[in-house]
C-alpha cells in the first residue's frame, strides 16, 4: 500500500516536471507538439487519479492551462485563429472528468465537470475572438459532454453488473434455503410419522402387552436418535459453510448423505411402524450421482411416510429400475387413504408439502414425476430421474 502511494505521488511530480519542460524548454515548438506532449504526460497521473481523483483533475487542469497560455509569439497567434493543437492537452482533462463521473459520488462529479468547464471557457475566451470563440466554446462543451456520457455509461454498466451479481447471490441463497427446507421436511416428516405410529401403538398395549409396548418405545428411541443425528449433521454442515463460525467442539465427522443403499434401513423402520415394504430392483445397479441418489432416497422416504400415515394398509411395494438412461422409482400401495380414497396422500406434516417437495426434487433434476390414486385402488408415486451412461453390473429383478 505504501509503495503504491509513493509511486502515485512520484508520477504526479513527474507530470509537473514534464509540463515545465514543455512550457520552458520548447517555447518555439508548434501548438500541436505542446498539446500532444501534455496529453502523453498526463499518463503519469494514473496513480493520483486512482487515489485522489479531484486532485488529479486539478493537476491536469493546471498542466493543460500552462501548456496553452505558456508559449508566446506564434503559438498565441495560432490560438487566436482556431481551436489549435495546444488544446489537445485538455483531452486529458476530459478523460479525468469522465473517470470521476464513472467512479465518484454525484457531488464530486458535479464539482469536476463545473470546474473543468469554467477553466476551459476562461482560457478559450482569452485567446479566441469572433466566430472562432463560438466554435471553440462549442468544441469544448461537446468534448466535456462526451466525457460525461462515457462516464455515465461506464457507471451504469458497473451498477448493472453489481445488481446482477447481487441477484445471483440472492437466488443462490434462496435455492439453498429451499434445499435445506426439503431435507429437513423429508427427514422430520418421516421420523415424526414413525414416532407417532409407535407411540399410539405403545399407549394402547402398555397395560395388556408390555413386551410389545417396550418394542414400540425402543423403536421410538432409535428413530429419535437417528433423526437427531441427521439434524446434527445438517447443522454442523451449515456452521462449517460459514467461515466465521467457530469450529465444532465435539469434532463430529460429517456422515455421507443417504442414498438407495440405505433403503433397507428405511424399510426396517417402516416395518416397525406396521407397514411391510416389498422392495424390487431391476436393471444395472451402479453408483449414481449424489444428487440423484439422495433425491431417489428422499422420494421413497416421503412416499413411505405417507403410506404409514394415510394409506390405512399394512403393505406396499417399492420398485427401483436402473434403466440405461434414467432411474425409475415407484411406490405403490393398495390402501384407502385417510378419507377412504387416498386423497390425503402426500400431505407431509399436514402442510401439503410432501408431494410438492418430491415434485421439486424431480424438477431440479429435469425428470418426470407423477402421483395419484390408482383405478384399482390405492396410490402410486412415480419418479423418473435422468442418469449418466451406465457403468455397473446387472442386477436380477427380485
Amino acid at each position: 500500500m505504501t509503495r503504491t502511494k509513493t509511486m502515485a505521488w512520484v508520477g504526479g511530480a513527474l507530470y509537473l516536471l514534464a509540463v515545465g519542460l514543455l512550457v520552458g524548454g520548447a517555447p518555439r515548438a508548434s501548438g500541436t507538439v505542446h498539446g500532444v506532449g501534455a496529453l502523453l504526460a498526463a499518463s503519469l497521473l494514473v496513480g493520483v487519479v486512482r487515489r485522489v481523483p479531484l486532485l488529479a483533475l486539478a493537476m491536469a487542469l493546471f498542466g493543460a492551462t500552462a501548456v496553452v497560455v505558456g508559449p508566446t509569439g506564434s503559438a498565441r497567434a495560432s490560438l487566436s485563429a482556431s481551436y489549435q493543437g495546444e488544446f489537445l492537452s485538455y483531452l486529458a482533462v476530459d478523460l479525468v472528468v469522465g473517470l470521476i463521473v464513472a467512479t465518484c459520488a454525484r457531488r464530486a462529479s458535479i464539482v469536476a465537470v463545473t470546474g473543468s468547464l469554467i477553466v476551459q471557457l476562461l482560457v478559450i475566451s482569452g485567446f479566441s475572438h469572433g466566430d472562432n470563440l463560438t466554435v471553440n466554446i462549442v468544441i469544448a462543451l461537446l468534448a466535456t459532454a462526451a466525457a460525461c456520457m462515457g462516464g455515465l455509461l461506464s457507471r451504469e454498466r458497473r451498477e448493472h453488473a453489481l445488481a446482477l451479481r447481487s441477484q445471483e447471490v440472492a437466488e443462490a441463497v434462496i435455492a439453498e434455503r429451499l434445499r435445506i427446507a426439503r431435507e429437513l421436511h423429508d427427514m422430520v416428516a418421516h421420523s415424526i410419522g414413525i414416532i407417532a405410529i409407535q407411540a399410539g401403538a405403545a399407549s394402547q398395549v402398555i397395560r395388556t402387552r408390555p413386551t410389545e409396548a417396550g418394542e414400540a418405545l425402543r423403536a421410538i428411541e432409535v428413530t429419535s436418535r437417528e433423526t437427531l443425528s441427521g439434524l446434527r449433521r445438517t447443522l454442523v454442515a451449515l456452521r462449517q459453510a460459514d467461515p466465521g463460525a467457530p469450529a465444532s467442539g465435539n469434532g463430529a465427522a460429517l456422515a455421507p448423505s443417504p442414498g438407495l443403499a440405505d433403503i433397507d434401513r428405511l424399510v426396517a423402520a417402516t416395518a416397525d411402524a406396521g407397514v411391510r415394504v416389498d422392495v424390487r430392483r431391476s436393471g444395472e445397479e451402479r453408483a449414481l450421482p449424489a444428487d440423484v441418489d439422495l433425491s431417489a432416497f428422499r422420494i421413497v422416504q416421503e412416499a413411505l411416510t405417507n403410506v404409514v400415515r394415510h394409506a390405512g394398509t399394512g403393505r406396499c411395494r417399492v420398485l427401483i429400475d436402473y434403466g440405461d438412461e434414467e432411474l425409475s422409482v415407484e411406490v405403490v400401495d393398495d390402501g384407502r387413504g385417510a378419507n377412504g380414497n387416498g386423497a390425503d396422500h402426500g400431505l407431509g406434516l399436514g402442510l401439503g408439502l410432501g408431494l410438492v417437495g418430491m415434485r421439486e426434487r424431480v424438477a431440479l433434476l429435469y425428470g418426470d414425476f407423477s402421483a395419484g390414486p390408482r383405478p384399482e385402488g390405492g396410490f402410486r408415486v412415480t419418479a423418473r430421474l435422468p442418469l449418466p451412461e451406465p457403468a455397473g453390473v446387472p442386477v436380477e429383478a427380485r
